[in-house]
C-alpha cells in the first residue's frame, strides 16, 4: 500500500471510497482550538526553535514517558529537575538514545506521528533507527536554521486557520498581546484556564489567589470577591481573542453550594485548612459556576475528566507535573453531572465539550447525554486514546446514539508545535476510512459521506469552538 493510502482500510472498496473522501478534504484548512504550543514561539518572528531534541523529544510527554518505562532516565533524556541538578547537556548524545530506542514505539500512534512529520514536515525519508541517528539529527539542525522552518512559517504552511494556545488565568497574555502588536496575520488565541485558582489541591493555590488578585486589580478577601477577579479576567481573556475556557478534573462530580457554604470553604483554603471533602466540593460547584459565566459571556467550556495526574511521586519530586505519569481512572457522568445539567443543561446559550479518559463511558453515558442535552458535545478521543484505534471506537461507540453532530471534530491538544499536521492528518485518514465503511455497507451514501467527512475534519470544530469570526 503506498503512502497516499495509508491507514486505510485493505479492502479495496473501502479504500477506494476512503482515497476519495480523504482527497475532498486533505487541503481544507487546519483548526487547532486546543493546544499547549507556547504562544512565545510565534510573538517573535526570529524566534529559534533550538535543537531537534528540544522541538521533538522534551516538550513530547508521548515519547519521554514510554522511554522511562524502559528504565531509560528523565535526566539522560534533557528533562530538565526541579532542583536543578545535573542533566545530558549534549543534544546529539540524547538523540542517539531516543533512536537506539525507537523500536519501543513500533506501531504506536507517536510512532506514527513522528515518521510522518519527518517525512511530510521536514522531507526525511530515512527511518528512526540507531544508524540513522546521526544524520537525521544533521539533517533536522540544518532545516531548523533556515528561514522556512520558523514557527510562523510553518504555520502558513500547515495552512492552520487558527490556533489555541492554553494560559493560566493569571497570564498577562504579553506574548499575545505581542502577537497583535507585530501585524503578523496568524490567528493565535489563548484559551482560560483556572484550574490552579480553582482546584484547592493546586500547587501554590493560596500563591496563585495572590497573583489573581494582582492582575485582576480585586482584592481577594472572601468568595464574592475571588468571584469577582474571575469575571473579570474571562472579560479580559475574552477581548484577546479568546472563545474557549479549559478546565480538568479528576472526576466530573457537580455540586450546587450555596453561597455560604462557597464562602466557608473558601475561607478555610485560604487558611491552608480545606480537607478532601472541600477539595471535592468547592471544585464541583465551580463547575457549575464556569457553566453559569459562560452562559453569560459565551465562552465554550471545555471540561477534561479522568486523569489521575503525576501518578509517580519520584517523578513529580524530582520533576514536577506533566511529565507522563498520569494515569487514566475508571469515570462516572450521568450522576455526577446531573447538578450542573440540571442548572444549565437546556440552555442555549452553552456548549459544554466534554473530555474523558474512560472508554467505556462513551456508549454508556456520554453519547446519549449529548444526544439529548442541546449544552452538551463531545470532544475528540482524547490523550490516551488520540491514535487511528482510539478514533474508530469513538466512531463506533458514540455516533449511533449522538450522530458526528453533536461532536467537536478534531483537536491535536500537542505540546510539539511540528506534529500538528501529523496528528490531524491521522484524524482525517481514520474519518475518511470509518466513512468509507458506512458507505460500503449501505448506511450512508456517497453524498452523506462527503458532508459528513467536511464537518470531521473541519467544520464542526470550527462551529463549536465558535471561530467563525
Amino acid at each position: 500500500m503506498s503512502s497516499d493510502d495509508r491507514y486505510f482500510s485493505p479492502d479495496p472498496a473501502t479504500r477506494e471510497i476512503a482515497h476519495r473522501l480523504y482527497q475532498s478534504i486533505k487541503d481544507l484548512p487546519l483548526i487547532c482550538p486546543h493546544g499547549h504550543v507556547d504562544p512565545r514561539l510565534f510573538a517573535d518572528p526570529a524566534h529559534r526553535d533550538g535543537t531537534p531534541v528540544d522541538v521533538l523529544i522534551i516538550p513530547d510527554h508521548y515519547i519521554f514517558r514510554l522511554l522511562y518505562s524502559q528504565g531509560i532516565s528523565l535526566e539522560s533524556l534533557g528533562i530538565a529537575r526541579t532542583d536543578g541538578g545535573a542533566i545530558e547537556r549534549d543534544h546529539r548524545k540524547i538523540w542517539q538514545t531516543v533512536c537506539d530506542h525507537w523500536y519501543l514505539f513500533r506501531g504506536t500512534p507517536t510512532g506514527m506521528w513522528l515518521r510522518d512529520e519527518l517525512r511530510d514536515v521536514f522531507g526525511i525519508e530515512k527511518k528512526l533507527n540507531s544508524p540513522n541517528a546521526q544524520d537525521i539529527y544533521d539533517a533536522l539542525s540544518e532545516r531548523l536554521e533556515q528561514p522556512e522552518f520558523r514557527p510562523r512559517r510553518l504555520f502558513e504552511r500547515f495552512n492552520i486557520e487558527v490556533l489555541a494556545t492554553t494560559d493560566a488565568a493569571t497570564d498577562s497574555l504579553h506574548h499575545h498581546q505581542a502577537l497583535r502588536e507585530s501585524g503578523w496575520g496568524g490567528r493565535v488565541i489563548p484559551t482560560f484556564r483556572p484550574d490552579a485558582v480553582v482546584n484547592l489541591d493546586a500547587d501554590g493555590w493560596h500563591n496563585h489567589i495572590d497573583q489573581l488578585s494582582a492582575v485582576s486589580g480585586i482584592d481577594i478577601t472572601d468568595y464574592h470577591t475571588y468571584l469577582a477577579a474571575l469575571e473579570q479576567r474571562r472579560v479580559f481573556f475574552k477581548s484577546m481573542g479568546a472563545t474557549a475556557t479549559d478546565h480538568a478534573a479528576l472526576t466530573a462530580y457537580t455540586e450546587r453550594l450555596s453561597d455560604q457554604e462557597a464562602e466557608t470553604i473558601f475561607q478555610r483554603g485560604l487558611r491552608g485548612e480545606a480537607g478532601v471533602d472541600d477539595i471535592r466540593r468547592f471544585t464541583g460547584h465551580m463547575l457549575i459556576e464556569m457553566a453559569r459565566m459562560s452562559v453569560e459571556d459565551g465562552l465554550v467550556m471545555q471540561l477534561h475528566i479522568g486523569s489521575y495526574r503525576n501518578h509517580n511521586p519520584f517523578i513529580f519530586g524530582r520533576f514536577g507535573r506533566d511529565m507522563g505519569a498520569d494515569i487514566p481512572v475508571k469515570g462516572e457522568f450521568t450522576r455526577n453531572l446531573k447538578p450542573l445539567l440540571d442548572a444549565f443543561g437546556n440552555d442555549l446559550e452553552l456548549t459544554i465539550i466534554l473530555f474523558n479518559l474512560d472508554e467505556t463511558t462513551y456508549s454508556r453515558e456520554l453519547a446519549p447525554l449529548a444526544g439529548h442535552y442541546p449544552a452538551l458535545t463531545l470532544g475528540p478521543p482524547w490523550w490516551f486514546f488520540d491514535s487511528w484505534n482510539g478514533m474508530r471506537r469513538y466512531f463506533d461507540n458514540v455516533v449511533e446514539t449522538a450522530g458526528i453532530y453533536n461532536t467537536a471534530g478534531f483537536n491535536d491538544d500537542t505540546r510539539a508545535y511540528p506534529s500538528i499536521p501529523a496528528r490531524h492528518d491521522v484524524w482525517r485518514r481514520a474519518s475518511a476510512d470509518w466513512l468509507a465503511g458506512q458507505v460500503v455497507r449501505g448506511m450512508i451514501d456517497d453524498e452523506d459521506a462527503s458532508e459528513m467527512m467536511a464537518d470531521l475534519a473541519y467544520r464542526l470544530p470550527k462551529k463549536t469552538y465558535r471561530l467563525g469570526i
